[in-house]
């Protein structure tokens, strides 16, 4: 019996082993405020971005993958937890906490024999509580003297992890964030040249003139350097041999911090680039997906991977293991995204389907000009001095807009930066009811609200400054988080998908 029972326990410990060792390590490589066509493999004439694109042609590239918010916190809070924002208590704004009760994707790793770690920038908490060792096995701001963007541990905590466990590292760039440290740390030998401002392509929207061309120039630097050390990661990897095995992700938060793109619902703000590579589990490596994805399904996509069999039923979004099987497999049709506050007075919500993008803004009157950061931006001051010499053209006049349209509509393979409102056009009426309709389905079903109060512009909206509440003896409290009215932080319903 002894003999019998001591070969039983073998064989379970043997098959144990051999599921660890095919379940497949985890980096999530994820940049701050870059937009989507921003690296070359998206077809950015500008910006140098070798090793990412190297890692696109022999993984996978997702085109349709879209944020849940265009905002720093809210977007990795979305992401970390597979919810809405508005699903995540105080943290559908900038800045705030995660509900207590919800569960985060490396708490659930970490249950199931990952080594956790999260480098680089954060930005993620837990309300009432301090994010610790019941999530990460380690965490560092990886900054050094020499490096601001938060990259410079991510080698060095892939060579010191332990070797007997899988791993999820999430490696959090501050690049490209605004104020460009770059430029002063930069080293040729590593990176290149500086981008030059006369090579630069300029977004229709935005002024072509000098000071933008420099303000852009410096932002590419920024993600030039993110490029680099993605590509230390995967060489790091290669060296341990661990890289066929490791699902590398590639991502960022929201869009450039430039007018019309951090914080918007369009494409410039709310589009993100995905790669995925993957040598032991993308079958059709070097190929391209259309197959429409949201970034609340990255957690529980990794979780599938990892054998977690019953997740919390928490997440909220859907596997597209699938899609990295086979490229045409499609998981999902709808994809929603949400504009709270950040600096500014925002509640807009968006559905995409179909290639069809419906928007809807409850509070039409306030512009959508962008965050504090860009307003203050070189680029912000070149549109300000055209608009005051009524020499904007349409798309630079968007960002100063007010009062918006209530309702936004866009086919957007045809208008790819979203110029050409439809929604008013008799002709897509029946698009419009049915998108109208699924966003209506979607904010009932997931406890979406718009509070009687939300939180109020902290910034002023021409200068981009912190606001002298001190002359009118005005507070600066905050309002009501959308989905506050409804408990939303405690329902899991995901709504069409």
């Amino acid at each position: 019996m002894k003999t019998v029972l001591a070969a039983c326990v073998l064989c379970v410990l043997s098959s144990s082993e051999a599921f660890a060792a095919e379940r497949p390590n985890i980096v999530v490589c994820i940049a701050d405020d870059i937009s989507w066509d921003d690296f070359g493999c998206y077809g950015s004439r500008t910006a140098r971005t070798p090793r990412i694109d190297a890692l696109a042609a022999n993984g996978l590239r997702f085109t349709e993958a879209y944020l849940t918010a265009s905002s720093c916190s809210p977007s990795r809070s979305s992401i970390i937890t597979g919810r809405y924002p508005h699903n995540l208590g105080p943290a559908a704004e900038l800045h705030q906490p995660i509900a207590a009760n919800i569960p985060w994707l490396p708490t659930v790793l970490r249950e199931h024999g990952y080594y956790t770690a999260v480098i680089g920038k954060n930005h993620m908490t837990r309300e009432n509580a301090k994010v610790g060792a019941e999530t990460w096995d380690l965490i560092d701001p990886g900054v050094t003297p020499d490096n601001h963007g938060a990259e410079a541990k991510w080698v060095q905590t892939i060579e010191q992890r332990p070797k007997d466990k899988p791993f999820f590292f999430w490696f959090a760039a501050v690049d490209a964030h605004r104020g460009w440290d770059a430029n002063k740390e930069w080293v040729e030998s590593k990176y290149g040249p500086q981008h030059r401002p006369q090579d630069i392509t300029v977004p229709s929207f935005l002024a072509d003139d000098a000071a933008t061309r420099e303000d852009l120039a410096s932002y590419h630097n920024e993600v030039t350097r993110f490029d680099y050390f993605v590509g230390q990661v995967a060489d790091a990897l290669a060296a341990q041999g661990v890289l066929d095995n490791t699902l590398l992700l590639v991502l960022a938060d929201n869009g450039r911090p430039f007018p019309r793109a951090k914080t918007r619902l369009h494409d410039s703000g709310m589009k993100t680039a995905l790669v995925a590579h993957w040598p032991a589990g993308i079958a059709k490596r070097g190929s391209t997906s259309a197959s429409l994805v949201s970034v609340i399904d990255i957690a529980p996509t990794l979780l599938e991977l990892a054998g977690v069999k019953s997740p919390p039923p928490s997440f909220q979004g859907l596997s597209f293991a699938p899609v990295l099987r086979d490229p045409q497999n499609i998981t999902r049709r709808h994809a929603f995204s949400e504009h709270n506050w950040h600096d500014y007075e925002a509640h807009g919500r968006a559905v995409r389907s179909d290639g069809w993008l419906y928007i809807r803004n409850a509070r039409p009157a306030l512009a959508w000009q962008g965050p504090a950061d860009s307003v203050r931006s070189p680029a912000h001051a070149a549109l300000k001095a055209l608009r005051d010499a009524n020499k904007l053209t349409p798309a630079q006049a968007d960002v100063f807009l007010a009062p918006r349209p209530n309702e936004e509509l866009y086919l957007t393979a045809k208008d790819p930066e979203q110029l050409r409102n439809l929604a008013t056009d008799p002709a897509h009426a029946a698009i419009k009811t049915r998108l109208a309709a699924l966003l209506d389905q979607w904010i009932d079903e997931t406890g979406d609200a718009v509070p009687d109060k939300l939180t109020a512009d902290t910034f002023d909206r021409e200068s981009g400054d912190p606001l002298d509440r001190s002359k009118t003896n005005a507070k600066a409290e905050r309002g009501e988080f959308p989905g506050k009215p409804k408990n939303a932080a405690r329902i899991n319903a995901p709504g069409p998908q």
